[in-house]
């Protein structure tokens, strides 16, 4: 039976941990000597960028023990930061002793934006373009033929009055099924498609048409209940409780919060091919959306003393086009998650998210953020240090035994090791 509950999974080699992973996802040879080689290829890399000298290289790691909707999953995950793929490996342990992490998600409704200037009255044109919201869709529909083939396009004309430091512009937003694109290529061409037309039947300037990364209608809900035996036990539950609610009331801790979840959700984008900084942007504004910056997950605990969680944020994500197709590393790691559209990848990025969070706090209640980070951390100074092999091992036991993780330190131990001082 395949499982993402594996043991030991960190103990294990490279290639012990690669063997599995390939017939977790069925990798042929080829994508396995792809992911040791770890190149994307000058050839390939020339084409997705300006101006290219070269490839930029993070780690790739998976993240075990994934029980999403029921469903075991491999989680793929690029990032620099020591701890967070082992983190997201406990926690999803921790959240699969409740049954596992459960998540939906709303349709792939991207905005697209046309910004409408120098009208002399805003209000009237605003009921211009509803009147002739028929024809805004058709002629937005015909731009992505293939989009409406599958069952995406328009579907709502939406327009507003704004005030500004230069006056009034009116602004419509068009409501777009994308289907398993991210959408920002598809929405702006029809924003473009529709500016003339809306300038015609109001008499105005249209200016910018863009897509807005607030996908506000695409969005992701997760929730996940722990037992407090897998958490460490009520005072654990407790802590973790008020650790949200010190993060809901304030900014400052709040920004700290989400960015734990963002360690989640942006190692998997980056593994995949997605557009990290729209999903950055968007998760921030979503956290801000009442005119106050707060949490964007919700930690509660429940009459049996348990502990319950709940995330929801934007998620605007796709498997077709762009860096997803081009890359042949997303590729591989869209293999290695299995998953089949667009909605269900931004459902396991959230789910990453939540569990990310949950470890977080937890490390930060029960044992303080540092202990794991830092043991990690010294293995970066280490190998910074110039260790190499069993080397890295003992600098690192060294330094945590001196409770000292700093370059100078790393150097002086290996330094001993060599017997060169």
């Amino acid at each position: 039976m395949r499982t993402s509950r594996i043991s030991g999974f960190y103990r294990l080699g490279v290639s012990e941990r690669l063997s599995i992973v390939k017939d977790f996802a069925g990798l042929t040879d080829e994508e396995v000597n792809l992911l040791q080689t770890s190149k994307m290829g000058l050839l390939i890399a020339d084409k997705m960028i300006e101006n290219v000298i070269g490839t930029f290289e993070l780690p790739l790691g998976i993240a075990t023990n994934f029980l999403i909707n029921g469903k075991d999953y491999l989680i793929p995950m690029a990032i620099e930061e020591p701890s967070v793929v082992a983190a997201a490996s406990n926690a999803a342990r921790m959240c699969r002793e409740g049954g596992g992490l459960f998540a939906v998600s709303t349709d792939p409704l991207m905005i697209a934006q046309i910004q409408l200037v120098g009208v002399t009255s805003p209000h009237t044109a605003v009921m211009k373009i509803l009147q002739h919201k028929d024809e805004i869709v058709r002629i937005a529909n015909e731009k992505d033929p293939l989009l409406i083939s599958l069952g995406g396009g328009v579907r709502d004309v939406e327009v507003r009055v704004i005030q500004t430091p230069v006056g009034p512009m009116v602004i419509t937003h068009l409501i777009v099924d994308v289907r398993d694109a991210m959408g920002a290529n598809v929405v702006n061409t029809m924003a473009e498609a529709v500016g003339p037309y809306i300038e015609k039947i109001t008499g105005g300037k249209v200016l910018l048409r863009i897509v807005s990364n607030l996908a506000d209608r695409r969005l992701v809900r997760v929730w996940t209940r722990v037992p407090k035996e897998a958490v460490g036990g009520p005072e654990v539950v407790d802590g973790i409780v008020y650790a949200w609610a010190f993060a809901a009331s304030d900014p400052y801790r709040a920004a700290t919060h989400n960015k734990g979840i963002m360690n989640g959700v942006i190692a998997v984008a980056l593994a995949t091919g997605q557009d990290t900084r729209a999903l950055e942007a968007g998760a921030h504004a979503y956290a801000a959306r009442s005119g106050r910056y707060t949490t964007l997950s919700t930690w509660e605990k429940d009459e049996n003393g348990d502990l319950v969680g709940y995330l929801e944020m934007p998620m605007a994500v796709g498997i077709v086009g762009g860096a997803t197709r081009v890359n042949p590393l997303a590729k591989i790691s869209l293999k290695i998650l299995g998953v089949k559209t667009a909605r269900e990848l931004a459902e396991v990025m959230g789910a990453v998210g939540l569990a990310q969070n949950l470890a977080a706090l937890r490390a930060l209640v029960a044992e303080g953020i540092q202990r794991g980070h830092m043991k990690l951390h010294a293995r970066q100074i280490a190998i910074a240090a110039g260790a190499h092999g069993e080397e890295v091992d003992k600098v690192v036991a060294e330094m945590l035994k001196e409770g000292i993780i700093r370059i100078d330190k790393a150097k002086e131990i290996l330094s001993r090791l060599r017997g060169t001082t």
